[in-house]
Parts: C-alpha cells; sequence; structure tokens
C-alpha cells in the first residue's frame, strides 16, 4: 500500500471506530516503528485513550498506569499545558535538562524500554489536544524519517480534528470530569507541611528540572534550591528522590479515590 491509498482509507474512515487503526497503518507507510498511542487531553483532566495498539501486557503499562498519575509528568502532557505549538516533537525537544536522570524516568518512563518516542501535537479548540505517539523498541528515529512525518502532517493534523473533534464527549469512562482531582494533589501535596515554594521545587523536581534550571524558572539560585531541597527532604521525614515521587504517586492514588463531594 502506498501512501496516497493509505491517505484515502484514513480520509474515508473519519467517523468510523476503524479510524485509529487506519491512521497507525498510514503512518507505517512513511516509517516503521513499533507502538500507537493516541491520547486526547484537556486541560489538566485524565487523558482520554482515543487509540492504542499495545498487547495486552504492554497496555497496562503505557495506558492504565498512565492514566492513574504518571502523566501530570510526562513531557507531552505538560507540552498541552504550556501551548508548546502544534507539530512534530521528539520527547527529548520536550524534556527538561534532568528528565533521564530523574524519578519519573527512573521510576516510570524507564520500565517502556523505549528506544524513542515522537508525537504529533494537535491543537483542538478550545483546551484540548490530541498527541498522536509513535514508539521505537530498538532505535531513534532519524532525521530522513522525521521530515518523512513532518510530509504527512497537514493530513494527520486534518484528518485528526475532524475525527475527534468531540472527544470529550464520547462517553469514556476515562472522559475529563470537572473536578480535575488529580492536578489538585500536585498543587496540595505537602500542604500543611511544605511552603508554597518548596511545593513548586517537589514539582519542578519531580519533572525532571535540575537545581540550575529550577532556579531559573523560579528567579532563586540553584544553592537556594538545594537548601529547599533539604528542607523538603527533612520535612517529609524522606531521604531520595524516589520517596517522594512514591508519596506524590500515593497522594495521586488517594485523590482518585476520594468521591466527589469530597
Amino acid at each position: 500500500m502506498d501512501w496516497a491509498e493509505a491517505a484515502g482509507r484514513l480520509i474515508d474512515a473519519i467517523g468510523a471506530p476503524r479510524f485509529g487503526a487506519e491512521l497507525a497503518a498510514a503512518l507505517r507507510v512513511r516509517v516503521g516503528y513499533d507502538y500507537t498511542v493516541i491520547f486526547g487531553y484537556s486541560g489538566s483532566a485524565r487523558p482520554v485513550d482515543l487509540f492504542d495498539d499495545f498487547p495486552e501486557d504492554r497496555r497496562r503499562l503505557h495506558v492504565d498506569e498512565y492514566q492513574e498519575g504518571p502523566y501530570l509528568l510526562d513531557p507531552f502532557y505538560l507540552a498541552t499545558r504550556d501551548r508548546t505549538e502544534p507539530g512534530l516533537w521528539r520527547l527529548s525537544q520536550l524534556a527538561p535538562d534532568r528528565f533521564y536522570q530523574g524519578e519519573y524516568y527512573r521510576s516510570y518512563y524507564g520500565q517502556t524500554g523505549l528506544a524513542e518516542e515522537v508525537g504529533f501535537l494537535i491543537a483542538l479548540p478550545p483546551d484540548r489536544t490530541v498527541v498522536v505517539s509513535l514508539m521505537r523498541k530498538e532505535k531513534r528515529f532519524s532525521n530522513a524519517e522525521m521530515r518523512a512525518l513532518t510530509q504527512i502532517r497537514p493530513v494527520v493534523d486534518a484528518a485528526c480534528r475532524k475525527h475527534w473533534s468531540d472527544f470529550e464527549t464520547a462517553g469514556s469512562p476515562s472522559a475529563p470530569n470537572a473536578e480535575d482531582r488529580l492536578e489538585r494533589a500536585f498543587q496540595s501535596f505537602g500542604e500543611g507541611v511544605l511552603t508554597p515554594r518548596e511545593r513548586e521545587v517537589v514539582e519542578l523536581t519531580l519533572r525532571g528540572h535540575s537545581a540550575d534550571a529550577i532556579g531559573k524558572l523560579l528567579g532563586i539560585s540553584s544553592g537556594t534550591v538545594r537548601i529547599h531541597r533539604r528542607n523538603i527532604y527533612s520535612k517529609l521525614r524522606i531521604s531520595s528522590q524516589g520517596e517522594l515521587f512514591n508519596g506524590f504517586i500515593t497522594a495521586l492514588a488517594a485523590r482518585v479515590e476520594m468521591r466527589p463531594e469530597e
């Protein structure tokens, strides 16, 4: 199957249940890769799994566990919140400076065993984004492959915006709710124990920023950031970033289990 035929099948599938599978097939006409996952993001709410082609054991890690909270530290999710320009992006282009040494990578993302992930960021009004992620287990996407994907981006963008224009009302159990309890857990982690500035340091640390980068973002010195980190560990009675990450995930789980009226 060539690209023209694949694009025709994709356009014909708009509005049909097979759209995600046709999109993945069309993308694989241009480049080879292992897995596709397409998430719909609406503000800070739990992402909707619009399509994936993972085997069941992979799906548990990449979708089920991801939706329970780790998505809040995902560079692709953060790009949707920061209103990063739509287009094709490598994960490494979006990640903070210490992402690959951070606890999110060590405790969650590193378990995927991926060599690289690239994604199309597709903006939908008013505050929604579709991210079409392509994942490889063995090697990075070459510059030539990235150019090949960029060439078909207008078709991918237009087709996804047409097909998923109303994904919020699709009736999925993962659809966003009005309360955004997960984001509130992020904002309130350590509340009553940590100062607002210390909670900012926690958030940026977990997202993978170095002390130097955090200092620049907050307008303080890297030495002050390190003092904040020592105080945070002391107040929370922990001794490592791993414990900090686990405490955050526990707070997320507790927030998800709360009843709406709580």
